[in-house]
């Protein structure tokens, strides 16, 4: 090997080396000055908490919080799932909730650090939230900005898969707010609304035969492949402030055999929903209605059903989004003066197998919550 490659090599090796350096040191600045918001993420992240699991991250919640000098209450909502309920004092009823959910979806992912990027499942679906509601609460209240009866906060179980936990709270914890700060990944933008959902699945019925005799059964594929079209092509509601209506057809069983006439098809759809529910519920009736006149044994089963949810945005300092997944705001029946629905990290990346959330995303959302709250309690 020539001199000037041994030299080269040398070099390349020795800036990647100062590099990786100046990296290292640059997270250790970022774990100095924000120790207590990163120690606190990343314990929330190791604990796998999927939907019906949620026992243990909610036990050192409660640990946590109590140590740092909240009043905690652990709501049972079933056995192994509480939520977590903490306040400053004794008064439970406070002028602002923060509030999020600890839940995730499935699989369990651990955590690890790459640069500025906090990956692992729940990183920002939704523990980046609950991470910045507590340090940003905890500051408030350490600078004396706040204290008894100002701001409380609520995380919940079930929200990733049917809002057990926030309706429970709604109905069952006995407490008021005047308004509400809801912790999603928003980009740490102030979100306008969500669309709502029509959650249906329908079912079709028809006879099997052998496929090289087709006219002696009646194909249940052909018929839902029919109907599934004509759901596809209707003219939904829009609205100016949501944006346009969506269909996903998302699960389809269908048939037994390739050689076997279909005797039963079923698919499950789900609507996003940019204006009335009830519109859209009364197209998807009319085109099954339809359906049975030719076909018979066509079946509706309407599974879930959520209207859009409006919220307030207009805050000085903050960006605005449109949001098209569906939250546990209405989950949470209140007569609140405002509601709003903020947090670190994007959707874009929430569910996903490479799911996290930026350091830099944490620490704005701290000062975003605590803006929020500042400007509510004013």
């Amino acid at each position: 090997m020539r001199l000037t490659n041994v030299l080269t090599i040398a070099s390349v090796a020795c800036a990647a080396s100062v590099w990786e350096s100046l990296q290292q040191r640059f997270i250790g600045q970022v774990y100095h000055q924000d120790y207590e918001l990163i120690s606190l993420h990343k314990s929330l992240v190791d604990i796998p908490s999927i939907s019906g699991d949620e026992e243990a991250v909610g036990k050192f919640l409660e640990r946590y919080l109590q140590k740092n000098g909240f009043t905690v209450e652990l709501q049972s909502v079933k056995p192994g799932r509480d939520n977590v309920y903490a306040y400053l004092g004794s008064k439970r009823n406070t002028s602002v909730l923060l509030t999020s959910h600890i839940d995730t979806v499935p699989p369990y992912i651990p955590y690890y650090q790459s640069g500025d990027k906090i990956y692992g499942r729940g990183s920002n679906d939704a523990k980046g939230s609950v991470a910045s509601q507590i340090i940003a609460l905890k500051e408030l209240y350490e600078s004396g900005e706040v204290g008894e009866g100002d701001v409380s906060l609520l995380f919940v179980v079930g929200e990733e898969y049917d809002g057990i936990g926030m309706r429970h709270a709604s109905d069952k914890l006995g407490a008021y707010w005047d308004h509400a700060i809801f912790g999603e990944p928003t980009e740490l933008k102030l979100g306008v609304g969500h669309k709502g959902i029509y959650n249906i699945e329908i079912d079709v019925e028809g006879k099997a035969s052998h496929s090289g005799y087709p006219q002696l059964g009646i194909d249940a594929n052909k018929k839902l492949i029919d109907i599934l079209y004509q759901i596809e092509h209707a003219e939904y509601p829009a609205d100016q402030l949501l944006g346009n209506s969506s269909v996903n057809v998302g699960i389809i069983e269908a048939g037994v055999a390739a050689n076997v006439v279909s005797p039963k098809a079923r698919a499950k759809i789900l609507i996003r929903v940019a204006h009335s529910t009830s519109t859209v519920s009364g197209t998807i009736k009319h085109i099954v209605d339809e359906a049975n006149k030719e076909y018979d044994n066509v079946k509706l089963v309407d599974i879930q059903n959520k209207e859009p949810v409006y919220l307030d945005f207009e805050v000085p300092g903050f960006e605005t989004v449109v949001l098209a997944y569906f939250t546990d705001v209405p989950n949470l029946e209140r007569q609140f003066k405002s509601r709003y629905l903020y947090g670190p990290g994007s959707i874009l990346v929430a569910h996903s197998a490479d799911e996290y959330v930026t350091v830099a995303d944490l620490k704005n959302a701290v000062d975003g919550y605590k803006r929020l709250t500042r400007y509510l309690l004013k």
